[in-house]
């Protein structure tokens, strides 16, 4: 199996996976989704709130503001299997006190752990008018998307097998069909009498440009073992870090099922 990076940035990773399974490639995927740890807040105690926002929509977008979920922050925290867990104040206190007139923001949120904030300072939370008070205290605590959407620390994470385009050379060039494609990834080149491919990588495989074409002159697949694969994420973490641990977890999985069978499915 090979793997090629081919872009990446603070929030996003594109790489190419050659020599895979489908099964091996969506077991990624899902385990990146919903089996990697991230901090997302999970009690809120609302002690006054009189502004226009019911306090139940208030703690929903607290707990999905995004809070830097990267190693060093997760380092010493109670995971969901952990016994303790459950207990109020094993996490990460944040306060927010604030009078009217003004909105809140994400930044207002004041954490008891500097590493652990929120990754966007101007995520509006609620708007207060004059007189109105907000005072709350939450606790947030590491989780997994499986349970809630706050704790998924991918925003998109997607493959698609690797296009492949091929042209009947037994039949009239059809330079025609290239004004078909949508994402413009074709064009024809009458003086070299061939039609060219831009970037194969950005091909959609719709097959308009299969459908454009009277005489059969183009076709579009995709090679069965190699993948695109792209993984988003909201800042909380860096996609590297969530792929590097979904792989880690991935392994524990496989181990644990090897121990499994070597012990006779005893356990």
């Amino acid at each position: 199996m090979e793997i090629e990076v081919k872009s990446q940035s603070e929030n996003e990773i594109v790489f190419i996976v050659r020599d895979a399974e489908v099964p091996f490639i969506n077991a990624i995927r899902r385990v990146a989704m919903v089996n990697v740890p991230k901090i997302a807040i999970e009690d809120v105690n609302i002690i006054r709130n009189d502004s226009a926002m019911f306090n139940e929509v208030l703690a929903h977008r607290l707990g999905l503001t995004p809070l830097v979920s990267d190693l060093d922050a997760l380092e010493g925290l109670s995971l969901p299997e952990d016994d303790d867990w459950d207990v109020y104040s094993n996490g990460i206190m944040f306060h927010l006190n604030e009078v009217g007139p003004k909105v809140v923001y994400s930044k207002d949120l004041i954490s008891s752990d500097s590493k652990i904030k929120p990754v966007y300072d101007t995520i509006p939370l609620v708007k207060l008018k004059e007189g109105e008070e907000l005072n709350i205290e939450a606790v947030a605590k590491v989780g997994y998307g499986k349970e809630h959407a706050k704790w998924m620390p991918t925003t998109v994470c997607a493959y698609k097998q690797y296009p492949e385009i091929t042209f009947n050379e037994d039949v009239e060039i059809d330079y025609d069909c290239a004004q078909a494609c949508p994402r413009g990834i074709l064009k024809s080149d009458r003086r070299s009498k061939k039609i060219k491919i831009l970037d194969i990588e950005d091909c959609a495989m719709c097959k308009s440009c299969v459908r454009a074409s009277d005489n059969g002159y183009i076709n579009v697949g995709f090679k069965p073992n190699d993948f695109i694969f792209r993984i988003e994420t909201d800042g909380a973490m860096p996609p590297k870090e969530v792929l590097l641990k979904a792989c880690d977890v991935l392994g524990e999985k496989a181990d644990k099922f090897i121990r499994f069978s070597e012990e006779g499915g005893s356990k």
